[in-house]
Order: C-alpha cells, then sequence, then structure tokens
C-alpha cells in the first residue's frame, strides 16, 4: 500500500511489522476474552510494548494497559484500541475461528468471539506503536498507547480514568481512535460533529397477578401487558421525535412465564435507545417510562412498573478542528481511499476518557470487509443482505489489507500532531 505523506519514514518499516502482526491478529480472534477478563490478551500487548522501548503500566481499570514512548519535547498524542470480545458463537468458517466459551457475569457458560473487531484495533495500536518506536528521528513528542478493556458493557473508559489515568500519563494534547465497520477493506473514513449515538439499556419489571389460563379474569396478565408495551413503544420514534432527528428504539428481550395455563405474575423488558442528542436521549426515556406506566395502570396492575438503566454510552462528538487534521492527513496519505464517514448509530465509550482528561479528540472509522465482496453486493443492492456487520456471527475483517491500512491511520493520524 503506498502512502504519500510525511508519515512514509515511519512507515517503512511496515513489512517487519507486518511480519509478527498477522500472526498476532490470528491468535487474539482465536483466543478472544469478555469484557473485564481480557487477562491474556492484555499480557500480550505488555510483553509487545515492552519489546518496542515503551514503559507500561498494567492492571489499570482492572485489565488496561497503558504504554508511553517520550521522545523529547512536543505535543502527546493519545492512541486508544479496545480489547475486550462478545459473548457470541462465531460462524465465520475461518481456520483461526474461535471455539472459546467463558463464564460470564450472571455465571453463564457462553461462547465468545472476536464479533466487532477489537482484536483488529488491538493488532493495529501495537503495530502502529512499534514503528513510531523504531523512527524517532522523524518525530517529537510523546506517545501515549492506551488498550481499554470492557468498551461492550460500556464501563471500561471510565474505569481506567476512576483508576488514575491521569497521574500515569502526560497530558495529552489530542484522543484519537479507530473502529473497524462493514465498509470497504481499505478504506478510512472521518466525520466532524456526532458519529456515533448515545445509548441507553434499559430493564423494564411488569408486575401482574398470576393465575390459571383458563380463569383470566381473576388475574393480571403481564404477558398481554408486556404486547401492548411493546407495540405502543413503536411509536415513539415516529411521534416523540422530531422528523429528521434519527434515533432508534429496540425492544430486544421478552421474559415471562414458565407455562402454557399458567399466566405468570412478572414480565420483563429489554430495550436499547440511540440517539445525537442529549434532549432526544431525555425526551425518549420519558417517553418510555410515560408509555410503561400508563399501561400498567390500564391493566390494574397491582405494583408500578421498575425500570433500571444499565450500558449507558455517551455520545461520541468528534472536535472538528482535531477532524480536520487527521481528514486532511488521510486525504494525503490514501487518496480517495480517505472518505467521509456516515454517521453511525453504534455507541462507543472512548469519548469517557478525552473527556475526563480535557482534551479534543477525533474517532473515525476503518473499512474491514473484502472490497470486491462489498461491490458486488452494493451492485446488487444487497449490502444489508451479503455483507456481515458488527456483531453478527459472521463479521471477521480481511486481513489484509485491514490491518496495514488500520495501522498506517494510526500512524499518519499520530503524526499529524507529532511529526517534525
Amino acid at each position: 500500500m503506498a502512502v504519500a505523506s510525511s508519515a512514509s519514514p515511519v512507515l517503512a518499516g511496515s513489512d517487519a511489522v507486518r511480519a509478527w502482526q498477522e500472526d498476532l491478529y490470528r491468535d487474539l480472534h482465536r483466543n478472544p476474552e469478555l469484557s473485564h477478563q481480557e487477562r491474556r490478551t492484555a499480557g500480550k500487548v505488555a510483553e509487545r510494548l515492552r519489546a518496542d522501548g515503551l514503559d507500561v503500566r498494567e492492571g489499570v481499570g482492572g485489565t488496561g494497559v497503558v504504554g508511553v514512548l517520550r521522545n523529547g519535547d512536543g505535543p502527546t498524542v493519545l492512541l486508544r484500541a479496545d480489547m475486550d470480545a462478545l459473548p457470541v458463537r462465531e460462524a465465520t468458517g475461518l481456520d483461526y475461528a474461535s471455539t472459546a466459551t467463558a463464564t460470564d457475569g450472571d455465571g453463564n457458560e457462553v461462547p465468545v468471539a472476536h464479533a466487532c473487531g477489537h482484536d483488529v484495533h488491538v493488532t493495529c495500536l501495537l503495530g502502529a506503536a512499534s514503528l513510531l518506536a523504531a523512527a524517532t528521528d522523524h518525530w517529537n513528542g510523546s506517545l501515549v498507547a492506551l488498550f481499554q478493556p470492557a468498551e461492550e458493557t460500556s464501563g471500561g473508559a471510565r474505569g481506567m480514568v476512576d483508576d488514575g489515568l491521569a497521574d500515569l500519563i502526560p497530558e495529552p494534547d489530542v484522543a484519537l481512535a479507530q473502529h473497524v465497520l462493514a465498509a470497504p477493506a481499505g478504506q478510512v473514513g472521518t466525520r466532524s460533529g456526532p458519529v456515533f449515538t448515545t445509548a441507553d439499556s434499559m430493564r423494564i419489571t411488569l408486575h401482574g397477578k398470576g393465575g390459571h389460563g383458563s380463569m383470566p379474569q381473576a388475574a393480571v396478565d403481564p404477558v398481554v401487558l408486556a404486547a401492548m408495551i411493546v407495540v405502543r413503544l413503536q411509536t415513539v420514534v415516529s411521534r416523540v421525535t422530531p422528523p429528521g432527528e434519527t434515533a432508534v428504539l429496540t425492544v430486544g428481550s421478552i421474559q415471562a412465564g414458565t407455562k402454557s395455563n399458567v399466566i405468570p405474575d412478572s414480565a420483563v423488558l429489554r430495550l436499547n435507545l440511540r440517539c445525537y442528542s442529549e434532549r432526544t436521549r431525555s425526551d425518549i426515556l420519558e417517553a418510555v417510562r410515560r408509555i410503561v406506566t400508563a399501561e400498567c395502570q390500564a391493566s390494574r396492575c397491582p405494583k408500578e412498573p421498575e425500570f433500571e438503566l444499565f450500558d449507558r454510552f455517551p455520545l461520541t462528538a468528534n472536535d472538528p478542528d482535531a477532524t480536520d487534521r487527521v481528514a486532511r492527513a488521510f486525504a494525503g496519505a490514501f487518496g480517495d481511499r480517505a472518505v467521509t464517514l456516515p454517521e453511525q448509530t453504534a455507541s462507543e465509550d472512548f469519548s469517557d476518557i478525552p473527556a475526563a482528561l480535557g482534551v479534543p479528540y477525533t474517532y473515525w472509522g476503518l473499512g474491514g470487509t473484502d472490497a470486491d465482496l462489498y461491490r458486488r453486493a452494493e451492485e446488487a443492492g444487497r449490502v444489508a443482505q451479503d455483507v456481515p456487520v458488527n456483531h453478527s456471527p459472521a463479521f471477521a475483517p480481511v486481513v489484509q489489507p485491514t490491518l496495514e491500512t488500520g495501522t498506517a491511520a494510526l500512524v499518519v493520524a499520530a503524526l499529524a500532531w507529532l511529526a517534525r
């Protein structure tokens, strides 16, 4: 991959990095770990960072790793990668596919897979740190390579901050990160302003009155109540959210009852909502509570419903100046493969780190889908059907040029501040 930019001297060592990167990526993919369980991954990360001469701190926020490389006076750039995998059974058919299982936080044995591409993020950041460490004649300042646990459960970034991250690193001038997406491999996409949505998961417990299925008049049926609530919640986005404002509300789980002729005492709904503004977030949460409470009253429930918010993610809104600087660097390095990233309705906790440190940030997208596959699907109007997306059991970025592009993108972006 030709990169015509000031990063070229640093990227001259890419072949040497590639020699170990591909093996490491396959190893991480084959051995995924759930949130807050990334001990093997963290060990691999720390070992590689030390081999490249970085000062390393392990166990930050539980299993997080931070490496610092000081190279004279100049700006400090923080590069971040997340490390955790998902409770998903992989169905890629790859010869390095995961067959791992683990015990989750609720004590359940679950399959585990890197179905979101965090193994790509780790491998690319290790490669970028290695390249920068080998080419210190071409830049000045400090590099912070931050490997974060538990992005999938939203607490990892905040956990590192609460564990004293600010005292462990030089004060950054900017924070940078990327995410591999279902887009053509070799592309990088930037976007100023809101780019990844907020996210809130909510557990709603509905209290009915149990009874025999033959005598529903003596019961308060929480199954029917749950069904009515699900239908009514479909109107929130269309009737609460202003036209043109993006929001998504999904009811992902309904649990109630044990037998066909027994009306249960309760039902539990789990839902997820995403939006691009705090005002819309607040309005939707209020609407959900209002609708659920009203439906419970209409069904004469014996107790008020219970609401529990969890797995909450902040809005990712890229700083305009930082984004412009990275976009210009990408245009020089990648040419027409540097594109504008569409708004994403996925969510991230990365912004908790720069927010706590008080520094600007930008977060870009990295293509990971075979470019020919994506082109054929696009021409046939079947991208949604034929291109596996993040969190799908079939999601697995192509090894190259994904790793090469992701590594170069981190180097190019960092050198937009650090280059001599």
